[in-house]
């Protein structure tokens, strides 16, 4: 294979860290039988249906898989990073490609034809026996728990004043060296490498300083696991490398500057065409005394962005959260709905954080959802304890309808309750997108008969949506359709949480009864039996039946708990507090049920080591 040293010894290293433990007279035989391939941005490996007849080795870029659906649009299944085996599926099954492979960036790849794959396991069972591992661990993580590689070219622009990108890099830099090397690369860098001014002082780069900067960083990504490039303050050449070899771009914005596109936005991404471009994630900057984020619509309207975050630089938990969340090892939380068990999940979250654990992602369900809203805001546990004391301080579910023709309470304490609750957190409405933390909240949408995810808009009507129980509270109106509770669908939405960018470990609070309560009753008894029988002291009652309001709360999650065993094995951590004798109405005993669930928190942690330890593993 006719390449610089450089790329040979990538190689070298890249087929032993697929292929694990090979001697060097098996990988020199292996190396004879391959040959390079170059891709350029957005060109095409494999398409679906063409025969398989060779397989391939990612030495450096990105690629991604789709699949074509029968309505005609496409569907990414994968992203391929450096060091992964594309195609082999294909050579031992002898079927036509599954899917269509394109090039993100450019990309170099080491490419093993069919004839000389037979040869080689016909010939050498070593080598067989390396391909057939590598294989297998694919076919054993093919339901992929995220289906984005890490990026490793991570390309920094400005596209407001007032950003200090160099800094910014310094700082981002010093968290993902936690996490791997890192290597920060801007063009006054560039050119004392290359020897030769770079574009941001003489114009556009001619060919063979482009062949030189195109070496130059395939060595330094080849060296690290993570690269920051930095753009200049302007379009220039260099900034438009940036953006067109890189995994993913970080837009940097000031928050107090107006959300109008920066001419870096216009002239360098605004022309990128879909499969073959990287993700934008905008980075909203803010002072690190701000209450609360506002207006983060007005800058998403104006962008196609994947992702976006708000980062406080002088945080160093916000500047961890972004080096987690881009280095895959990001920790999501995850809050189950249960009526008043779920102020358990309060008591959770302070042990987590008593235990140094911290949450960059959080989403819910129905209660869930209002107290994954709470740890969104990023707020001292103290102040989120006093808050929700505060709020339920009246039972939410007392306000009984005088007409129940849709429900039977009329749900105006519910609403009361959530906007005074936003605002002791903000000061003002919000949405979901000006949390602190990103976060999620799940409903289900009555009149499509599916599940709702919501990711953006008001956060007072998400709320109201996703604790809206079918009978028991109204349903919300949303965009022509009628959305209610989302424990009808998904009461535990751990699977969710696994589809968020980066997402490394995830944590799962459960408020599932751990036991089953037999009813020892022929028949139910009459009304009035039933009334007189409410009337009685509680250790007095014949009838351990539930009310209709806990009934109607139950019978809501019976197929969400249908899928409890399901959601606990996409958990790393695992909680289901025992929370005994504590009902889905028991709203007065919120200091007893948060208490419960941090006894259980400490317990869990303290008891579990080694997961203890696996949570720890991803702490920047």
């Amino acid at each position: 294979m006719n390449h610089p040293d450089y790329q040979n010894q990538l190689l070298a290293e890249q087929l032993r860290l697929a292929l694990g433990a090979i001697d060097p007279d098996e990988l020199s035989v292996l190396q004879q039988h391959l040959e390079w391939v170059e891709l350029a941005a957005g060109q095409t490996l494999m398409l679906q249906g063409d025969p398989g007849d060779a397989m391939y080795l990612t030495l450096s870029g990105r690629l991604r898989a789709y699949i074509a659906e029968p309505n005609g649009q496409e569907r990414l299944v994968r992203e391929m990073s450096r060091g992964q085996i594309i195609g082999e599926l294909s050579l031992y099954t002898d079927e036509v490609r599954s899917a269509t492979v394109v090039a993100v960036r450019d990309s170099l790849l080491a490419r093993l034809a069919q004839d000389d794959f037979n040869k080689l396991l016909s010939r050498n069972a070593k080598v067989s026996m390396a391909i057939t591992r590598q294989i297998i661990h694919r076919l054993q993580s093919s339901a992929a728990r995220n289906k984005e590689a890490r990026p490793v070219m991570i390309a920094l622009l400005a596209i407001t004043s007032g950003v200090d990108v160099h800094r910014f890099s310094q700082d981002l830099s010093v968290k993902l060296s936690n996490l791997g090397r890192v290597s920060v690369v801007d063009s006054r860098r560039v050119a004392q490498e290359i020897g030769q001014p770079t574009s941001s002082q003489h114009g556009s780069e001619d060919l063979p300083t482009q062949r030189r900067i195109t070496r130059y960083l395939d060595e330094i990504e080849a060296t690290s696991d993570f690269v920051l490039l930095i753009g200049d303050e302007t379009p220039t050449a260099w900034t438009h490398r940036c953006s067109r070899c890189c995994d993913e771009v970080l837009l940097l914005a000031d928050a107090t500057c107006g959300p109008d596109l920066h001419p870096i936005e216009r002239q360098c991404l605004m022309n990128r065409t879909g499969r073959s471009e990287a993700a934008e994630s905008l980075v909203l900057l803010h002072a690190p005394d701000v209450p609360c984020p506002t207006g983060t619509r007005h800058w998403l309207s104006q962008r196609s962005v994947k992702h976006h975050y708000h980062i406080r630089p002088q945080l160093d938990r916000d500047m961890g959260r972004l080096a987690r969340i881009l280095s895959g090892t990001a920790i999501g939380l995850v809050l189950a709905g249960g009526g008043a068990r779920g102020c358990a999940h309060l008591g959770i979250y302070q042990a987590l954080h008593e235990h140094g654990i911290e949450i960059d992602y959080v989403g819910g369900t129905s209660i869930g959802a209002i107290m994954a809203a709470l740890v969104a805001s990023d707020r001292p546990v103290k102040e989120i304890l006093d808050i929700a004391r505060r709020a339920f301080g009246v039972n939410p579910t007392g306000d009984f309808s005088t007409m129940p023709l849709i429900s039977l309470i009329a749900g105006r304490r519910a609403q009361r309750l959530i906007e005074t609750t936003l605002l002791a957190l903000a000061g003002h409405p919000i949405g979901i997108e000006d949390l602190w933390i990103n976060f999620y909240c799940v409903a289900s949408n009555y009149s499509r008969a599916t599940e709702h995810v919501f990711h953006h808009g008001a956060l007072s009507k998400a709320l109201l949506a996703s604790i809206a129980i079918p009978g028991a509270l109204p349903p919300v109106p949303f965009q022509g359709d009628l959305l209610c509770d989302g424990g009808t669908f998904n009461n535990f939405p751990v699977d969710v949480m696994r589809n968020r960018p980066g997402i490394g470990k995830v944590i799962g609070v459960d408020l599932s009864r751990r036991q089953r309560h037999p009813i020892e009753l022929k028949e139910i008894p009459s009304g009035w039996a039933l009334l007189l029988d409410r009337l009685r002291p509680r250790h007095k009652r014949r009838y351990r039946l539930p009310t209709l309001l806990a009934y109607l709360m139950n019978v809501t999650i019976l197929y969400s708990s249908s899928r409890q065993q399901e959601s606990q094995q996409l958990c790393d951590i695992y909680f289901n507090p025992p929370l005994l004798r504590v009902g889905m109405l028991e709203w007065k005993r919120f200091d007893a049920i948060v208490a419960q669930g941090h006894t259980h928190g400490v317990e869990v942690l303290s008891q579990s080591v080694a997961d203890k330890k696996t949570i720890h593993s991803s702490l920047v």
